[in-house]
């Protein structure tokens, strides 16, 4: 009765509901007729389930008895006979749940967005037993310059999730830290040891010379995506639904939102059609160009950057199986592999340079005269190659602070509410734990059903907070290095020369170790990051004093100590305001 109950408010509110947007309650007509007109066919599919369900607890929890009969044979037949009842009833029930999916377009969650974070969320919320449609607007593989490199913490959370497998077959390659060359200098920083319990045992200071460590990967996004998107076809909790969505969909009298409303293209006729989704809980995730941003909070991205990427053939890298980060001569530049002959080249250019402005040449003027000549040498070739042979593509570097919400059947998460500066890679690793913390905090035993406001309410509450233990981290590194790496500031020049040399002392594991997005700990940051900048003062002060004439430079000592109070200052300037957004607020 529960789930004829169930049933019926939902045909109810569908003859009350209207399309967000001030759009006319009439659109939905239709469908309430079609859901009327079909309620004897859905009680009977709702009974049947409740009666699947039912039988299925009794087969499990009622004792059997056997007959006073020593027959083995007898007793084995009666057990597999039990058995095979159970699975062809919970088969039943798994079957019902699709016909209801797939005929009336309703199921316990509608996920808006088949990317990294919807896959992910659709995949660990179906593994729970939950009723999941999955909406894309386009299912051919994309193509996208961003989103090729998986830090070890997101292969972590990918195992967690059950599609570990999703990295494999796509020619995807190995990842074990980082290579950093600035002004042409290198120092390796490899990914840090671990210990026996998963933790990093050099996290405060040095780095560790054995042990396991943990290791990323760089692949090309559309063969990955096309992964999950092929785990998640094939699961038996889901249904994918190749549409585009265009608004949500709320109860006329209230504010809470149903489903969602979009335009399905037929394949032959090419028209568009509009559809209804249903569920207790619509999950947004369209990703950094989201279009239902703007109904949960009035933030917008601020982007002060592009990056223009390349591909580049048999790259000859400095250090294969690292990821290069070079700085100093240009504004910042990622290497990366991201196949077998594919090297992604990432050059970051930002806003309203004179280098790049159209009566220099543009972005192309740019690269070839700039950013091109401070790889290394051995990627030259390759990487003029590139640029003359291919089309430049781009992407801008946003950073958007996550908003609190109150969902009310509707979150916006991914990318779509929280995105940070890709120089660090970190934005898979931060939507895969994600979606480990939102079916953790979603999972049956806490919330039983997600039409349940309060307890869904309480939970994403929780996830915010929750989530702050490795996106302040994360975060906060991206921004903050960027600063350091890209300005032409003279404090934050003496703040780059702190944080490289820190690295060539062999300070890394601490710093790898939250780069790849393993330590979950904000104060292991805030050491880190104060440690630079006083390493920072301190190279600046001995610079001054030592810069003669002859012990005259001592002298010059008063003028040090001033310059190290502007470069504290700086250092507090760049982290605190964001270390506070990210981390408290």
């Amino acid at each position: 009765m529960a789930g004829i109950c169930r049933l019926t408010a939902i045909a109810t509110s569908i003859r009350t509901c209207k399309a967000f947007g001030g759009a006319p309650a009439c659109p939905l007509a239709k469908r309430a007729n079609n859901e009327k007109g079909n309620a004897k066919k859905r009680a009977v599919s709702s009974l049947i389930y409740i009666h699947l369900d039912d039988t299925s607890l009794t087969t499990h929890t009622r004792p059997h008895r056997l007959p006073p009969s020593r027959d083995t044979t007898h007793a084995n037949t009666h057990t597999h006979t039990l058995i095979t009842t159970s699975a062809i009833m919970a088969t039943g029930a798994v079957d019902a749940r699709r016909l209801q999916r797939e005929t009336h377009h309703e199921a316990d969650v509608v996920v808006v967005g088949a990317g990294v974070f919807g896959c992910a969320a659709a995949y660990s919320l179906a593994e729970q037993g939950r009723s999941v449609l999955l909406l894309e607007r386009w299912m051919r593989e994309p193509d996208r310059i961003v989103g090729e490199l998986l830090q070890p913490g997101g292969i972590q959370a990918l195992k967690k999730l059950g599609l570990g497998h999703c990295v494999e077959n796509i020619d995807s390659i190995t990842c074990r830290g980082y290579n950093v060359l600035y002004q042409g200098r290198p120092v390796l920083i490899p990914y840090p040891t671990m210990d026996e319990y998963g933790g990093v045992p050099h996290q405060w200071s040095g780095a560790g010379k054995e042990g396991k460590r943990e290791i990323g990967k760089g692949f090309h996004h559309g063969r990955f995506i096309t992964r999950l998107r092929e785990a998640c076809l094939a699961h038996p909790n889901i249904t994918v639904r190749e549409t585009e969505v265009v608004r949500t969909v709320r109860g006329e009298h209230s504010d809470h939102v149903l489903g969602v409303e979009t335009r399905t293209t037929d394949p032959e006729t090419k028209v568009k059609t509009p559809d209804y989704f249903f569920g207790q809980l619509t999950i947004i995730a369209d990703g950094y160009d989201s279009k239902f941003r703007k109904e949960v909070t009035d933030e917008k991205p601020v982007a002060r950057s592009r990056f223009y990427a390349l591909e580049l053939t048999d790259a000859d890298l400095p250090a294969p199986g690292y990821g290069h980060v070079i700085i100093g001569d240009a504004y910042p530049i990622l290497l990366y592999q991201i196949g077998t002959h594919e090297t992604r080249a990432l050059f970051d250019v930002p806003y309203d340079i004179p280098e790049a402005a159209p009566a220099a040449g543009g972005v192309r003027n740019y690269l070839e005269n700039h950013a091109i000549p401070a790889l290394p040498k051995s990627v030259q070739p390759t990487a003029r190659e590139a640029l003359e042979n291919s089309k430049l593509r781009t992407m801008p570097n946003s950073w958007l602070p996550s908003t609190q919400q109150v969902p009310r059947g509707m979150v916006v998460l991914g990318d779509a509410i929280n995105m940070r500066h890709p120089l660090t890679g970190a934005g898979m690793t931060v939507a895969f734990n994600d979606a480990v913390l939102l079916a953790e905090l979603l999972h049956p035993d806490r919330v039983p059903t997600l039409a349940d406001d309060a307890a869904v309410q309480a939970a994403l509450r929780a996830l915010y907070w929750r989530r702050k233990n490795y996106t302040a981290i994360l975060n906060v590194l991206a921004q903050a290095l960027y600063a350091l790496f890209a300005a032409h500031d003279p404090q934050l020049h003496a703040l780059r020369m702190g944080c490289f040399e820190y690295f060539r002392r062999g300070i890394t594991d601490g710093p790898c170790g939250m780069l790849g997005g393993i330590i979950h700990r904000p104060v292991v940051l805030a050491y880190h990051f104060f440690s630079v900048a006083f390493l920072g003062i301190w190279m600046h002060f001995l610079e001054i004093i030592t810069s003669g004439p002859g012990p005259l430079g001592v002298l010059k000592a008063p003028l040090a100590v001033i310059d190290a109070v502007l470069i504290l200052a700086k250092a507090c300037v760049v982290f605190l305001p964001l270390i506070w957004r990210e981390g408290f607020r």
